[in-house]
């Protein structure tokens, strides 16, 4: 079939260019005040009319020879054609078509183009600026902070919770709603599987989003006079990192759901603004019957996480002028608790996979709309 239309696809193109070409020779000639060469072509009028009748006539004979020997054998292939596209895609949305490619070449081709494309946008100059002066700024602020501001202490955690809660969030937002038109044009195309495609743009996310983190992280976590233990230090980082990968699945979430940009980042702003005033910070003692609000906070669990790590039941600080009281009576430590730190490791790895699941489920529900 490939060839019969490859045939008279070339002969019609022939046709064509040797239609453009008389006409062109016609013009020039006709510019130039030079009479087109012909055995037929004279000096008089009579003999130029002769010749147009003549060019028409011979169009006109391929015209009625091309339609009575080609055009219904063109025209029936070109349908099988069509049907045969249209049993493709039936079989692509019913999920039977076999693949071209393995899933793994699919997913290392997939992961190699995310990587190129992304990583210009991940580590451009104005986010490299805006992540680094607030590391910088912030740890100017909380320079050296003494251990017996508790407050600031807090604070500064507080603080590493919520920056990394939210800036990756409104990042991730982003992804699906801007990829949709490329997602549904290669998907209509067979030319892989969505869980491919999903998989590879959450490995290939992961050494870019988590290298601003990690150098957030390294500046104000010395700058602020947080403990300097080795393991302390390593474990705030792995908290942080651990934020940042929950806040990352819960945009993707949004931006899978709604697939439009300015719903999912009110959605976002507004969900945002609820984890931080549940967060345990600024409101600690909330009222018994909205008190569950806080569970749903990530960024709850990674400020309980974060003074786990910093803080002990055995700690103490100085309340008053030469009283030491135990950290665990403070009001923002007292509020959020200290024990039981592996059920917040549980509750984030849980909205972690959580989320992400949700995001595949809703690129899906897209897929078969």
């Amino acid at each position: 079939m490939s060839s019969f239309l490859s045939h008279h696809l070339s002969l019609w193109e022939a046709l064509r260019s040797l239609k453009i070409r008389a006409v062109a020779d016609d013009k020039l000639s006709c510019g130039a005040g030079i009479a087109p060469e012909s055995k037929y072509a004279s000096e008089n009028g009579e003999a130029n009319a002769g010749m147009q009748r003549e060019q028409k006539a011979v169009k006109e004979s391929l015209i009625s020879a091309y339609d009575r020997n080609v055009a219904t054998r063109l025209k029936a292939e070109l349908c099988a054609v069509d049907l045969n596209n249209h049993g493709y895609a039936r079989e692509m949305a019913n999920g039977s078509t076999q693949w071209c490619t393995s899933w793994r070449e699919q997913f290392t081709v997939l992961l190699s183009r995310g990587l190129k494309e992304r990583r210009h946008e991940a580590f451009n100059k104005l986010r490299i600026f805006q992540v680094l002066s607030v590391a910088t700024l912030g740890g100017l602020l909380w320079w050296h902070t003494p251990l017996t501001h508790i407050q600031d202490r807090t604070a500064l955690i507080f603080f590493f919770s919520v920056f990394w809660g939210f800036f990756p969030l409104y990042n991730a937002v982003f992804t699906f709603p801007q990829e949709r038109p490329m997602l549904r044009k290669e998907q209509a195309a067979g030319m892989y599987r969505l869980s491919s495609y999903f998989l590879a743009r959450t490995a290939g996310d992961l050494p870019m989003e988590l290298a601003l983190p990690t150098a957030f992280t390294f500046i104000m976590y010395w700058m602020g006079g947080l403990d300097p233990h080795p393991l302390t230090f390593l474990l705030s980082l792995l908290v942080v990192l651990f934020s940042v990968l929950v806040a990352q699945s819960l945009g993707l979430a949004v931006g899978a759901i709604l697939m439009d940009v300015k719903q999912a980042t009110t959605l976002a702003s507004v969900t945002t603004l609820v984890f931080l005033m549940a967060g345990g910070y600024y409101v600690q003692q909330i009222p018994p019957f909205i008190a569950w609000l806080k569970y749903l906070s990530y960024s709850f669990y990674c400020y309980k996480l974060l003074l786990g790590v910093q803080f002990t039941e055995h700690d103490s600080y100085e309340c008053s002028k030469g009283v030491m009281c135990p950290v665990t009576e403070y009001q923002a430590i007292k509020s959020v608790g200290l024990r039981r730190m592996w059920v917040d490791v549980c509750a984030m790895a849980v909205m972690l996979v959580g989320y992400r699941i949700v995001a595949y489920l809703a690129l899906r529900h897209l897929q078969h709309r």
